[in-house]
């Protein structure tokens, strides 16, 4: 099979993505570019789907073009287009999803619609250590908390999930309720870095259930109850309630991963998704795999994040392992897809 060189564009949510991806040499990312609107959505405390596919459509051409100045190649050299279809929001999807079907309908070659959260659970193969299949994985980000086993491209199996918020989600609205600017999760980590261990303790939602599901909702409602309890907590004490709430967050992620994994009979995990970016997440779990025996695997920090350059390798791999490439011209956009509908 000759190489192929790829265009992935990310459009999903609050972040524009545009990434050039090649198949030559076992693949190569050859240049990515990346937009983020969090100084854009702060002023209203979280996104605003009109304001964020409005921004879509003002930063695709730009970083498409510092994308392909920067890998020295041309348009013309393009043998697809790979772009999310879903999920995410309705108006952002389709501003990347009609820029893509543009595209390479100009350029007379074909699409390669994605399953954003397939590429996040393959943007560890980015990294200069990647795993092999099969491995498990824990997807873990601001609207999916998943633990799934993956055999290869488009083979994955929900071994459990959270059964309301996701643990970004919660982070953020624990930031909130302790008065941390958007977007919450990272403020609150690292604020959760000058709290004392122990000096709150909160529940550990379905930590002895049983099963490999989450349950988040009910720890964000215990911290509003202990921000009540106090009044208005001082800097100390709001350092630690972030310190208890990460901690609580964390044991119940690192032991359902490791239970998923014994289960599995596999010794590698993935982790995926902006909460993967945690430092003290990576280092429990890091310390824990250690002890078991156990290979944890992260995509490079700035693939935690939505990104072109995870959409683009899973364009690319789902070419490899036989997908059909879509002809150029009508699509449509899958705001809420799960990915148990993805197939081999």
């Amino acid at each position: 099979m000759p190489p192929m060189l790829i265009l992935g564009i990310e459009s999903s949510c609050d972040e524009t993505g545009i990434a050039l991806y090649s198949t030559d040499a076992g693949g190569v990312l050859l240049a990515h570019a990346l937009h983020s609107q969090v100084l854009m959505h702060q002023e209203y405390g979280g996104v605003v789907p009109e304001l964020a596919s409005r921004d879509h459509i003002r930063r695709t051409v730009p970083l498409l073009r510092k994308v392909m100045a920067e890998s020295g190649r041309s348009l013309k050299e393009l043998d697809a287009v790979a772009y999310t279809r879903g999920p995410g929001l309705a108006g952002a999807l389709l501003v990347g999803a009609a820029f893509a079907e543009g595209l390479a309908s100009s350029l007379g070659i074909p699409t390669l619609p994605v399953h954003h959260l397939e590429g996040h659970l393959l943007s560890p193969l980015l990294s200069r250590r990647p795993p092999r299949f099969p491995f498990v994985a824990l997807l873990v980000s601001g609207g999916h908390s998943q633990l799934m086993r993956v055999t290869g491209v488009g083979e994955y199996r929900l071994l459990g999930e959270t059964l309301d918020d996701a643990a970004g989600e919660a982070f953020d609205k624990t930031a909130k309720l302790l008065g941390l600017a958007y977007p919450g999760g990272p403020a609150l980590a690292e604020l959760a870095e000058l709290g004392r261990p122990e000096a709150v303790k909160l529940p550990r939602p379905m930590l002895h259930s049983g099963d490999l599901d989450f349950s988040f909702s009910g720890l964000k409602t215990a911290v509003l109850t202990k921000v009540r309890e106090i009044g208005s907590p001082d800097d100390r004490q709001r350092a630690d309630i972030a310190r208890g709430f990460q901690d609580a967050i964390i044991e119940v992620l690192v032991k359902k991963s490791m239970r998923a994994v014994r289960e599995s009979g596999l010794k590698q995990l993935v982790v995926a998704g902006g909460v993967g970016a945690n430092r003290e997440l990576r280092r429990q779990l890091d310390a824990r795999a250690a002890k078991a025996g156990i290979s944890v695997f992260y995509p490079d920090l700035e693939f935690c994040t939505d990104n072109g350059a995870m959409i683009a390798l899973a364009g690319a791999l789902r070419f490899q392992a036989g997908a059909s490439l879509k002809p150029p011209g009508a699509f449509a956009v899958w705001p809420r897809w799960s990915l148990s509908e993805l197939t081999a």
